[in-house]
């Protein structure tokens, strides 16, 4: 008629969570209940986290211990309480082990010179019962202030208080229970004819139960009560319900109705079946464990100067409730004890591991009790003791205090930053100057020095050097399909064509000068065929391999998590790395020759040596490229297209400026150079 005892045990362990107490002590009753009751316990409490400092087992005490029994429990309390980290004790025994307790208590306090700490909260099962004549009366029993206990479930029964109030014992009536608690209670004693004795005071019968302190008689119905209520009604239920069945038989059999003796084993298949609403409004069932389908109250202790108590329902816990509801505690209404100043006690080893940090076991000790280490770099904690801290996801990144995650923006090289815009201006200005030049040189196409230098291939250089300019701007903006598709091979192969006619001219100069030797071989090499073979074959080649590369494995956009901690860079991926670097490395090559070929021939005569200044210009070149490399690879984010972007507009802008304004000079500052007989002139 009581609920199963394993729900008093999940209970216990809600509790202690709700408050945050891991650090707890346990005293037991030292026999087979105390066993069941560790052996149930303990592995719940390492379930959960929590601790216990100790277990001390609590002697069953059938009669008044002796002074040195009382030292020693004295003494076994005195190394329990000493450590003042435990607040919280959960007390498992009988009623009468609070009375033994708190007496030990006092004996230990005594002996010790008040180094025992009282400020506790005690949690009680149901099994233990504050009101036992004698306990209240004792001064000690102050160190059970603000005690929780789990609690028999009640419910309120008005004809109860009612019938208590008409109760009118009589010493005529020979009832032995009433008559000596009647004597008890009130203090009085029943006349007896027989016997002649003088008495204090005498009882008439009339006293009111009400008039009894709270702790001496309740009015309400006990928890205890409310089970033998219940009991009595499931009895009459199943009796019911089992002559109801026996007549029904007999009546169908046709057989004789006769009185029959019933035994109580009988009753069983009955009671397993009964469900009843009994007259307190709740309804009384039994599951298949034959178990009484209830929960437990929770109450508190609260004890006033005169050692009178009054017990405050501050919650419940009832298995049977919807999800969520099972275990419901109202804290603001609890009365602690008075060394807490109502404030929620603390019961742990180690102080709570902020967000943030996450805990560090202590060698040799529990694992309740921790030191706290920060995060490490890049990982967070959202919640206080974490055993761990982890990473945000791939778009999130940890705020300051890593104890949250925040998202990532998304970052990439726009035309409105001033970045952006410091280079659309200068590939804007770039482009403008490679127009100026090749309108300059479109316009004075009959000089000699124009004509002298092969006007389609330096036409097609200053076309190929104003796309380079241009061609950076496809590096600006948020990448999509179609700027990802065209912007690295548009800038290999306009590279590719702008190096293979500076490879065309230099070849050129080279050749014209060895075939004004004499009996020179190279002179049916001079002409435009073979500049313009080199243009187009070298440019070809490069075409192919991007045709191949998009063909096969295209850049797409793609975004980076990892390289920039707070941002996500959105960027284009380059699809197949082989044939990016394949590109690269090809342009790389022409550079290489044209380099090697003009520095070759940078001591021509000063007339045909246009080899000097494609000198100078393929060594500004390769010295951006080269430096490009490691630049590019040491920066992240959008940075890294800023590099890819400045090297561009550097190393076009200085194929432009070494090759070019030494020209426009003569043509437009010098035209008086700018004759034949200047360029038949030969260094001596």
């Amino acid at each position: 008629m009581v609920p199963s005892e394993v729900h008093q045990y999940t209970g216990i362990i809600q509790l202690l969570r709700h408050f945050g107490w891991t650090w707890i002590g346990i005293l037991a009753i030292a026999d087979d209940s105390g066993d069941y009751f560790l052996e149930a316990l303990e592995p719940l409490l390492s379930q959960n986290g929590i601790c216990s400092t100790f277990t001390t087992r609590f002697p069953k005490q059938a009669r008044y211990p002796s002074f040195d029994q009382w030292s020693d429990i004295a003494s076994n309390i005195y190394h329990s309480f000493i450590d003042r980290k435990a607040r919280a004790i959960i007390i498992y025994g009988e009623s009468m082990t609070l009375m033994w307790m708190s007496i030990a208590v006092a004996i230990a306090d005594l002996e010790y010179r008040g180094n025992i700490s009282v400020g506790k909260v005690w949690i009680t099962t149901a099994q233990i019962d504050f009101s036992v004549t004698g306990l209240i009366t004792r001064r000690n029993f102050q160190i059970f202030q603000g005690a929780i206990s789990f609690a028999i479930h009640a419910n309120k029964h008005l004809g109860f208080q009612a019938y208590l109030q008409n109760i009118k014992p009589s010493w005529t009536q020979e009832d032995g229970f009433l008559q000596g608690f009647w004597e008890q209670a009130f203090s009085c004693t029943f006349p007896n004819p027989g016997v002649s004795m003088e008495v204090d005071r005498t009882c008439i019968g009339d006293e009111s139960l009400e008039s009894l302190p709270g702790p001496v008689f309740e009015m309400d119905m006990t928890g205890h009560s409310y089970s033998v209520y219940n009991a009595v009604y499931a009895v009459a239920h199943a009796l019911h319900a089992m002559v109801s069945s026996t007549l029904k038989h007999k009546i169908l059999g046709r057989k004789r109705l006769t009185f029959q003796v019933l035994q109580s084993w009988q009753l069983h298949p009955f009671l397993q079946g009964i469900s009843f609403n009994n007259s307190a409004g709740e309804t009384v069932t039994f599951n298949n464990e034959w178990e009484l389908l209830a929960g437990f109250d929770i109450t508190n202790l609260i004890i006033f100067p005169n050692t009178s108590f009054l017990r405050v329902k501050v919650g419940q816990l009832d298995p049977n409730a919807i999800e969520g509801k099972e275990f419901i505690i109202n804290e603001d209404i609890i009365v602690w004890s008075r060394h807490f100043n109502q404030v929620v006690p603390v019961s742990v080893c180690s102080d709570s591991c902020l967000p943030g940090y996450q805990k560090k076991k202590k060698e040799g000790e529990k694992f309740c009790c921790y030191d706290c280490a920060h995060c490490a770099e890049g990982k967070i904690s959202y919640h206080k003791d974490m055993d761990d801290c982890f990473r945000c996801k791939e778009d999130e990144y940890p705020s300051k205090d890593q104890d949250r995650c925040l998202p990532k923006s998304i970052s990439f090289l726009s035309y409105e930053e001033s970045l952006g815009v410091s280079l659309v201006l200068v590939a804007a200005f770039l482009s403008v100057i490679a127009a100026l030049v090749l309108g300059i040189f479109i316009k004075f196409k009959d000089t000699p020095i124009v004509k002298a230098n092969n006007r389609d291939i330096t036409y097609t250089l200053l076309a190929s050097l104003l796309l380079c300019f241009l061609s950076s701007l496809l590096f600006l903006g948020r990448p999509n399909h179609l700027t990802c598709f065209f912007r690295q091979s548009a800038f290999g192969i306009i590279f590719s064509v702008a190096i293979s006619c500076i490879l065309g001219k230099t070849i050129t100069v080279v050749v014209a000068f060895m075939a004004t030797k004499p009996r020179s071989r190279m002179t049916k090499w001079v002409g435009r065929t073979l500049s313009n073979s080199i243009v187009l074959s070298c440019s070809l080649i490069q075409f192919g391999i991007c045709a191949v590369w998009l063909a096969t494995s295209p850049p797409f956009p793609d975004f980076d998590m990892a390289s920039m901690s707070k941002e996500i860079v959105a960027k284009c991926s380059e699809g197949s790395v082989i044939m990016f670097y394949l590109v690269l490395g090809y342009m790389g090559l022409l550079a290489f020759i044209s380099f090697s070929v003009a520095f070759l021939g940078r001591k021509l005569p000063d007339t045909f040596n246009e080899a000097k200044f494609i000198t100078f210009s393929m060594l500004m070149f390769c010295s951006v490229w080269l430096s490009f490399v490691p630049t590019y690879l040491s920066t992240k984010g959008k940075y890294m297209v800023a590099v890819e972007i400045f090297s561009i507009l550097a190393s076009s802008a200085g194929l432009l400026g070494c090759i070019f304004f030494p020209k426009c000079y003569i043509i437009v500052l010098r035209p008086d150079l700018n004759s034949r007989e200047q360029l038949i002139k030969r260094k001596k």
